[in-house]
């Protein structure tokens, strides 16, 4: 078992399976302000991430995976990584402690 927000070998192992990258916990600690960013608004406030966020969120636009969100476009993500995002949320916000129903 382990912590809420944690990085874990089975994250690690599902993002290269789905993204064929891995995450760092820095990385998997942005996904939910993301997937939120997703569902409501559209759109990444600046003042809410740091340099190095940005960074991954660039990083993700250049793989194809966003697109806007801090300009007047709204924020997309591909299905792909909606998906793959979904999942790993899952494992490490929502079933952490294997206590899944």
């Amino acid at each position: 078992m382990s912590a809420r927000g944690a990085i874990t070998p089975e994250i690690i192992d599902k993002a290269k399976e789905l993204l064929g990258v891995g995450l760092t916990v820095r990385q998997l600690r942005l996904l939910p302000y993301i997937a939120y960013c997703l569902q409501n608004d559209r759109k990444i406030d600046r003042r809410r991430i740091n340099e190095e966020e940005r960074g991954f969120i660039n990083d993700w636009h250049k793989r194809g995976w966003l697109k806007g969100g801090a300009s007047a476009d709204s924020l997309r993500a591909s299905k792909k990584f909606w998906d793959a995002m979904s999942e790993i949320l899952w494992l490490g916000f929502v079933n952490y402690d294997d206590s899944a129903v």
